[in-house]
């Protein structure tokens, strides 16, 4: 990996010290415990081994640079991560525009998630990064807000699947509040103990593992408290197909393939998905049966 040398930025090398430490912490049992709680840490399922680096990195979902998988890593490697700021805003009472140095005050998380993608392939991926929740709360939402909006970056410079109109730039997601502020939400800053790739979303990305992938949007530059839910850029290309909630439902078939199984990146026979990839237990109370059935 290419190390961002840019005044101000955190070299790969310091990242992976700060990694180191926290390892070091947690064999002294130094760290709030509250961190490391089942839930807080939320490990991948018994079943899932965790998939290859090489794997996850180089098989990657992002026109804003390409439609071609395996070629995102090199057209996204002249892509500038610093400096880059996120900008909370909306129906909040403190609008916060933070530097992404900045995020390494927040208490930091290490999740093992398994990444289901729309189109039928899975991976198990460990990420690093903060809960989604502890931003929000610091810009204190208004109590008529009730949905997130969230903005990726826009550069058709030097992403140049923007220079297409294929979808309506920039790319933009949108949670309900209760699933953004929810423990399972992260913004991951990193994965397998590293900076995080720019082909995988660098330098901060949404993960919500009970949805599908197309929710989690890569290289978020703003996020917006709004009362009425979103219109999302895939909802805006296709609604049909790409729904708001994108809950992971094996029974709801996309009108043109089943979802009731999966193929892990690297592996041959196919596995069956879960509801809600396989994380409904630890967030049952989000959802009523017919919000399930919202799936596209």
């Amino acid at each position: 990996m290419k190390l961002n040398t840019t005044p101000g930025c955190t070299p790969e090398k310091t990242f992976m010290q700060h990694r180191a430490l926290i390892k070091q912490l947690l064999g002294l049992s130094l760290l709030p415990l509250a961190t490391f709680t089942p839930q807080a840490q939320c490990t991948a399922l018994s079943d899932a081994s965790i998939t290859p680096e090489s794997l996850s990195t180089g098989y990657n979902n992002y026109l804003e640079f390409t439609d071609n998988k395996k070629v995102v890593r090199h057209l996204s490697r002249n892509m500038q991560l610093c400096p880059w700021q996120v900008r909370i805003s909306g129906l909040v009472e403190k609008p916060v525009i933070l530097d992404i140095r900045q995020l390494a005050s927040f208490e930091q998380v290490h999740r093992t998630y398994s990444l289901r993608c729309v189109e039928g392939w899975s991976a198990v991926i460990p990420w690093s990064g903060v809960m989604l929740k502890d931003l929000l709360f610091m810009a204190k939402p208004l109590p008529n807000a009730q949905y997130v909006r969230f903005i990726g970056h826009y550069d058709p410079a030097i992403m140049v699947g923007q220079r297409r109109n294929t979808l309506d730039w920039p790319y933009t997601e949108g949670l309900r509040l209760d699933e953004a502020t929810h423990p399972l939400t992260i913004l991951a800053t990193g994965m397998y103990n590293k900076a995080l790739p720019s082909q995988n979303g660098a330098p901060i990305r949404l993960v919500v593992p009970w949805k599908y992938g197309y929710k989690s949007i890569k290289a978020i530059t703003e996020i917006q408290l709004l009362e009425k839910q979103p219109e999302t850029t895939w909802q805006k290309f296709n609604g049909d197909e790409y729904g708001f909630f994108g809950n992971v439902n094996p029974d709801i078939a996309h009108p043109r393939w089943s979802q009731k199984k999966e193929v892990r990146l690297g592996e041959m026979r196919k596995r069956k998905t879960k509801l809600l990839n396989g994380y409904g237990h630890l967030q049952t109370s989000l959802y009523h049966h017919d919000d399930l059935l919202q799936l596209f």
